[in-house]
This record gives structure tokens, sequence and C-alpha cells, in this order.
């Protein structure tokens, strides 16, 4: 028995776990209220939550994982905990760099970043660049992503290479979207993981999953323990993925 193998829970079937999970990541501030502490706190628990989780999809041979950290809209936040946040995203970076590029994490980021501060853009460029080699799992991370800004900026750059004539408006089909989005060369999710409760996509990889399996938990951010991730994959594997099929 392989490595991955042996790490996995025995209910689950090695050869139907998902190659590609996304995560939105809800219920840090309420997680908080109801504890009585400070929303940080929450997205503090929620940071170590993301690391383990990521941890535990590499020891289980799951290839990439997808977090939304920070929509578009998230901008609307408290300015106290919007700055915080940021300072949070560059601060785990700075500490959790050597340690992702010695367990062979590849990062990426997907989103605006031009917005951001420029001492985050910097950890950013530095921990893509780092890690870029690294092939034991993909881990990207959406921050100031919006699916429908996305959209919009493929069908400007479209537009544009329509209006220079690089291209027919005949030509214009899906690989030619796919080509001009944020996770251009990356496959999509498999399985979609929302918890806290909240039944929506948020704006969150629009277009990417488009045939991917959605599990909905009330369990908050915070409380999402590797016990909650394997029962959101034997979920996964008693779907029936036909892909607009009939099932043989």
């Amino acid at each position: 028995m392989n490595s991955i193998q042996s790490e996995l829970p025995t209910a689950l079937d090695p050869q139907k776990l998902p190659k590609h999970i996304a995560v939105i990541m809800d219920g840090n501030g309420r997680w908080a209220t109801k504890k009585g502490l400070p929303r940080v706190a929450g997205h503090r628990q929620g940071a170590k939550v993301l690391k383990e989780l990521l941890r535990c999809c590499k020891d289980w041979g799951i290839e990439a994982l997808t977090a939304y950290a920070f929509s578009t809209e998230n901008w609307r936040r408290p300015i106290q905990e919007v700055d915080f946040l940021m300072l949070l995203f560059e601060r785990l970076l700075q500490r959790e760099l050597t340690q992702m590029q010695k367990e062979g994490v590849r990062i990426s980021f997907i989103g605006d970043l031009s917005v951001l501060p420029k001492s985050l853009q910097r950890e950013i460029e530095r921990a893509i660049a780092y890690t870029i080699h690294n092939t034991a799992i993909h881990f990207t991370v959406a921050v100031n992503y919006g699916s429908r800004k996305e959209i919009a900026q493929v069908c400007r750059q479209i537009a544009l290479q329509i209006q220079q004539q690089e291209i027919e408006i005949d030509e214009i089909n899906e690989n030619s979207i796919e080509k001009y989005l944020y996770t251009a060369g990356t496959s999509h999710p498999d399985l979609l993981i929302r918890t806290s409760g909240e039944m929506r996509l948020s704006n969150f990889l629009l277009w990417q999953m488009a045939y991917t399996e959605i599990y909905f938990t009330d369990i908050l951010w915070p409380d999402f323990d590797r016990s909650a991730f394997h029962q959101a994959l034997l979920a996964y594997q008693n779907r029936d993925r036909r892909f607009g099929q009939i099932a043989s």
C-alpha cells in the first residue's frame, strides 16, 4: 500500500477522490462572536484551519486546493477588519513560505492583485516565484477576486483582439475564453465546500464550477477539521457525476 492510501480513512476510495477542491471559508466572524471574541480571532483560527486542510489534501493525494480568501465585495467590511486581513495574509506568507517550500506546495493567487497593499504584493510575488517548481499540491488563493469581474475582463480582452483584427468572431469558443481567465492552465474544481450553512456561490469561480459538485455544511469554518473534511469527501464519492450524460 502506498503512503497516500495509508493516510486515507478506510471508508474513502482513493480512486474516487476529487483532484481539485475549492473552499468558501465562511463563518469566521460568527465563530468568534459566539465565543465572545473579536472577529479577528475568528480569522486567525480560520487561517490555522486552512493550513491544516492544505496539509490534509497533500497527505490524501488531492492535487489542488483553491481557497476564497477575500472577495471584491469584502472591501465593504469595516476598515479595521480589512486592514487586519491584509496584514494577516502578509504575515502568513512570511511565516509559512519556508514550510510550504519544504512540503512541496506550489502557491498561486487569483484576483485583481493590483489594488492590494504594495508590501503584500511583494510577498505574493516572492511566494509565487519561490514555489513555482513544487509539485506536491497546487494551492491557489483568491484575493480581491470576483468571478463577474473576471469574466468581464475576459470579454474586454477578446473584444480588443477582434478590434485589432487578431481573431474573428467565429473563432470565439470556450477554449479562447479559458485562456484569459485567472485560472488559465489549471483544472476546474471537482468539489466545492462551503461552510456555515450558507448556500450560494457568492461570485466565486462561476465559469469554472459549471460541473463542480457542491457540498454545504452548517459547520463554521474555524471548526472544519479533518473529520468534517472526511464527511465532505464521503458525500462527494456518493455523487453520480454524469456531466450531462445518461448513467451507463
